[in-house]
């Protein structure tokens, strides 16, 4: 399988197109053969032209570039469906799904005289999907996701970061593909705004023009968790704004069976999930590999119990252990036995009966 490999390698600098597919797919068969169906599949759906081929990205090969840092200001991938499961709402599910339909309905619209606008603005605190989103969009429309790198687009020359987000719409054009312009507010900030300078001001304005010039055969996606910083005229550019709050228990406890459930040792009971209250979905992932961690360290063999997980959603909330009681209470509260706060913390078991009828006599 090296020799193909290697060869797909010649064929992608020499611009060999049938070497690539060919050589891919004698890959994806000696894979399967070998014994990895799912990695020969992943080869065999990227090649698919009904999806993506080797074509796709030809005109999005030459990326620009911030005149002072010489860093590229985009970064462009293809996303496919297996790379992204999501855990949305019903609401939020709908809106998404209908901005993917809609592109398939650009005929239908234009023999109406609409235009197939699909400016999305998704807002809301961080951590809660809205990249995600971007992605999963992506992946379903087959398009390739063109992400603005705003820690080069911004530029210290003056003048420059209004440049760079030509250059960012410019080379979106190219093709039809998603934009994703991530932490919005940076290059969309109001421009009412004293403590800002004349630069703001220009960029904002080639922001507003390039978006009403945009190409009506690709996806504009912006982001913000700061919707108040935005200026008003940005607003009335996108078609559909969408709030991606904060998950709700509906969306906790499908997120906690899919992605948490099969990493512990035992069930996942019901006064577990009151520990997952008011974190993102960003926060529950970053819990759990630290609850597997900690597991792992234990030498349970990466099969944690409830009392890691709580015990690392009360770090993310807290960023401490200072405050005993709050933390016996929480674990209790989380579903954990008193026998094994006891074990696990070596608090004296006196002190975490005392918490507990405490506890109960509040409730």
């Amino acid at each position: 399988m090296q020799a193909e490999v290697l060869r797909i390698i010649e064929g992608g600098l020499t611009g060999d197109r049938t070497k690539v597919l060919n050589y891919a797919r004698t890959l994806a068969d000696n894979l399967e053969q070998s014994g990895d169906p799912r990695f020969a599949k992943r080869i065999r759906t990227t090649l698919a032209g009904k999806r993506f081929n080797v074509a796709t990205l030809d005109g999005l090969s030459s990326k620009p570039v911030d005149q002072e840092s010489r860093m590229e200001i985009v970064d462009v991938e293809i996303v496919l469906p297996e790379d992204v499961d999501l855990i949305l709402s019903d609401f939020l599910r709908n809106e998404i799904d209908g901005v993917v339909a809609m592109r398939g309905k650009r005929d239908i619209l234009a023999r109406h005289g609409m235009d197939a606008q699909n400016y999305l603005l998704l807002y809301g605190p961080p951590g809660c999907g809205k990249t995600s989103i971007a992605r999963y969009i992506a992946a379903q429309t087959g398009l390739p996701l063109v992400t603005a790198r705003l820690d080069s687009l911004v530029s210290s020359l003056l003048g420059s970061t209004a440049k760079n987000i030509r250059k960012v719409f410019d080379y979106a054009a190219k093709q039809e593909c998603v934009l994703f312009l991530d932490e919005f507010d940076v290059v969309a900030k109001r421009r009412d705004d004293e403590n800002e300078l004349g630069e703001l001001k220009r960029v904002v304005n080639s922001l507003l023009q390039n978006i009403d010039s945009f190409g009506e055969g690709s996806i504009l996606i912006a982001a913000t968790n700061h919707q108040d910083l935005l200026d008003p005229a940005v607003w009335r550019r996108f078609n559909k704004v969408i709030e991606v709050p904060m998950p709700a228990n509906g969306e906790l406890e499908a997120y906690a069976q899919r992605f948490i459930q099969p990493y512990m040792s035992t069930r996942i009971k019901p006064k577990l999930y009151s520990a997952l209250g008011g974190l993102s979905f960003s926060d529950l992932s970053t819990a759990t590999k630290n609850a597997f961690y900690s597991a792992t360290l234990e030498g349970l063999d990466g099969m944690f119990t409830a009392y890691h997980l709580a015990r690392e959603t009360y770090l993310l909330k807290h960023h401490r252990l200072d405050d005993q009681e709050g933390f016996i209470r929480y674990l209790i509260d989380a579903g954990c036995t008193l026998r094994e706060i006891h074990e696990r913390t070596s608090i004296s078991m006196r002190r975490i009966q005392t918490v507990s009828r405490a506890a109960r006599r509040e409730e």
